[in-house]
Formats: C-alpha cells, sequence, structure tokens
C-alpha cells in the first residue's frame, strides 16, 4: 500500500505496522501447543462442557467480567504494573490450580484469572502513553477481550475489535461487556474445557494460562500500539487498520 506523501515523514509508519502485524501473527502460537497437550481441537473444546454450564456460559461471562473490571482498576492503587514474564508466572500458577481439581475448580479460578488479564492488558496501555483511569481506556481494555482467543487457531482474521469504537455515555461500559460477551464466552468456555481434560489437569491448566496471558498480552500491544501510532504520526486510524489487514492478508471484519 502506498502511504499517502502528505503524511509525516519522522515516524516510519510502514515499518511500525509491519511490527505490530508481526506480533498480532504470533499472538496465538501457544495456543497451539496447548491444544496439542489436551488432544483436541478448538471446536470440540465446547462439547466437553456439560449442557447447562455451555447454556449460562454467556451470562457468567458478564457477571464475572463487569466485576474483573472494577477489581483489576481498582487494584492498581496498591499493586504496581509487573513485569511480563511476572505476570505469566502468576496466572500459569493460577491456572495449575484451577485445573488441579477439574471443572469445579477451574469455574472457581477463572474470575481470578479474568481479572489479571484485565490488568495485565492495563498495563499495556500504560506502556504506550495511555491514562487507566481515561473512560475511553478502559474500554478498550475490555474490547480487547473481543479478539478470538489463543485457541481459536485466528492468526488475525478478524480484525474487527481494533477498529470498533463505542459512545461513551453513562451505560457504555455495560454496553461494551455485552457486546463483546457472546464472543468471550465463547474464549473462556475453551479454557475451562481445556482446564478440566481428565487425568492432565493441573499441567493443562498452567499451559492454557500460560497461553491467555501470552495471547492478550500480544494483542493488547497491537491494539494500543495502534492507537499510539495514530496520535504520534498524525495518520488517520482507519488507514493504519487497512494497511495493518493488508499486511496480514485479511478483511477488516465489523464486530
Amino acid at each position: 500500500m502506498q502511504i499517502d506523501s502528505t503524511l509525516p515523514t519522522h515516524i516510519d509508519v510502514e515499518a511500525a505496522v509491519d511490527a505490530l502485524a508481526r506480533r498480532y501473527k504470533g499472538a496465538g502460537g501457544m495456543g497451539i501447543s496447548v491444544l496439542n497437550l489436551i488432544g483436541g481441537t478448538a471446536d470440540s473444546l465446547l462439547d466437553r462442557l456439560p449442557e447447562p454450564i455451555r447454556r449460562n456460559l454467556e451470562a457468567a461471562t458478564v457477571a464475572a467480567l463487569g466485576q474483573a473490571m472494577k477489581a483489576a482498576h481498582s487494584s492498581r492503587a496498591v499493586v504496581p504494573d509487573q513485569k511480563s514474564w511476572l505476570n505469566q508466572v502468576a496466572t500459569t500458577a493460577m491456572g495449575a490450580a484451577g485445573g488441579a481439581g477439574g471443572l469445579p475448580t477451574a469455574l472457581a479460578e477463572l474470575p481470578v484469572t479474568t481479572t489479571l488479564l484485565l490488568r495485565v492488558i492495563e498495563g499495556v496501555a500504560v506502556k504506550h502513553g495511555f491514562d487507566p483511569d481515561a473512560e475511553n481506556v478502559q474500554f478498550d481494555c475490555i474490547q480487547v477481550f473481543a479478539a478470538a482467543g489463543p485457541l481459536s487457531g485466528d492468526d488475525g482474521a478478524d480484525l474487527g475489535f481494533l477498529s470498533a469504537r463505542m459512545a461513551l455515555s453513562g451505560k457504555a461500559m455495560q454496553a461494551v461487556i455485552h457486546k463483546i460477551a457472546p464472543r468471550l464466552a465463547v474464549v473462556m468456555g475453551q479454557k475451562l474445557a481445556a482446564q478440566a481434560v481428565p487425568v492432565l489437569g493441573a499441567v493443562a491448566g498452567a499451559a492454557t494460562n500460560y497461553a491467555y496471558t501470552s495471547y492478550y498480552e500480544d494483542v493488547a500491544h497491537v491494539h494500543f500500539g495502534l492507537r499510539k501510532l495514530a496520535i504520534d504520526a498524525d495518520v488517520p486510524h482507519d488507514q493504519l487498520m487497512v494497511m495493518l489487514a493488508e499486511k496480514m492478508g485479511k478483511p477488516v471484519l465489523k464486530v
């Protein structure tokens, strides 16, 4: 794609988008290892969950995500952002504990891991210079969860979550949560099913959480990296989205 000659030249926009595309393509790499470990496919994972859990997954996701956002944000006042490897160690340990007891402990662990993942996403926003107290930044942190998840095998085919913008209002946070709930319910259902694999238990739980933490951290870097690039290079965000989609070889799908 030819960059508009009127764009500022002090930032190599093409190289920056290239780097973001590479990061996005590599985001789900650990998911393949998890699927190999548990001996299944992403599409078949949800079938392993009991029907009552599948039926109530979306409602449970809405409730957990709303609570997790509040907990993740309020924790910033007492716990500083951690290095990436420390976050991965923490979530891996929680995944091992959650998987050790099968589905009951995996269900109990899910809100805790969701909170930590949101905190990791907020930390990435801060690294890119965004204010975590800003309402629109908190919306963007939730929006990152609209990505397909590390077990989907999606290398960025659906870039819609990067381009979606929500109107700010008093009920906007709930609007964002409800908008992404169906997709996130599938993603978190896959996580639960992977952790509940018989015999493997704690090992599958640890590997799954490691994959999820790595994935959402990378996706957050792409999300907020694009936002920051649009500001620094004074390039319309929509134009950057087109460039990213072309480099991914995928269309920009709307969510």
